[in-house]
């Protein structure tokens, strides 16, 4: 749920990046932050303990506007891709506003994207949320690989609900501002519906 700050004039929205190990959300993330206006961003700061580690920044879009003359922060966060961090990926979750699932294009990773999208609806409803009524994009990653499944087979199997969607390569770049402004948008307007 996003927070109003009232002395900044400020409303906070979280976006969490969510997908399966090394399919690229952490990557996204830094290319955002990198691409990002030096001015209108936070530190990016990276939560590592032994073997996991989440990525957050946050950042305030001046194109976006504003809401009722409140400007809107969007704070990003990644979760730990591998399954067994499932408590942190639940913590991460805990007041979200919009989801990025970051699916790996490769055709050996399909049965860890569909195990992820599994985890994420089912961290989501033990959080209260219902995967169907949140804001929510899917970004089809790793699209520059000559072992990338069809989009079509990822849309039949990852997006059966015809969810917005974008075909990226997140390491050069491609597709990671139009999956950003996607869920952006998504979250300002189902804001906009609340108040």
């Amino acid at each position: 749920m996003s927070f109003i700050n009232y002395s900044s004039r400020e409303i906070n929205c979280k976006i969490v990046y969510y997908g399966p190990g090394l399919c690229g959300k952490t990557t996204n993330l830094q290319y955002i932050y990198n691409k990002t206006n030096p001015e209108a961003k936070g530190k990016m700061i990276s939560l590592a303990t032994e073997t996991e580690r989440t990525l957050f920044f946050d950042f305030l879009p001046l194109s976006l506007g504003e809401i009722r003359g409140f400007k809107t922060r969007f704070h990003l966060y990644t979760v730990p891709g591998q399954v067994f961090y499932d408590a942190s990926r639940k913590l991460i979750l805990k007041g979200v506003d919009g989801v990025v699932f970051v699916a790996d294009s490769q055709i050996e990773r399909m049965e860890a994207n569909l195990e992820s999208m599994e985890n994420l609806r089912t961290n989501l409803a033990e959080q209260g949320y219902d995967l169907d009524k949140i804001p929510f994009v899917i970004q089809y990653n790793k699209r520059d690989l000559p072992n990338a499944a069809g989009v079509d087979e990822l849309k039949r199997l990852l997006n059966p609900r015809s969810v917005p969607d974008f075909e990226a390569s997140a390491t050069v770049g491609n597709g990671v501002f139009d999956t950003l402004k996607a869920i952006a948008k998504l979250v300002l307007t189902e804001l906009k519906k609340g108040g």
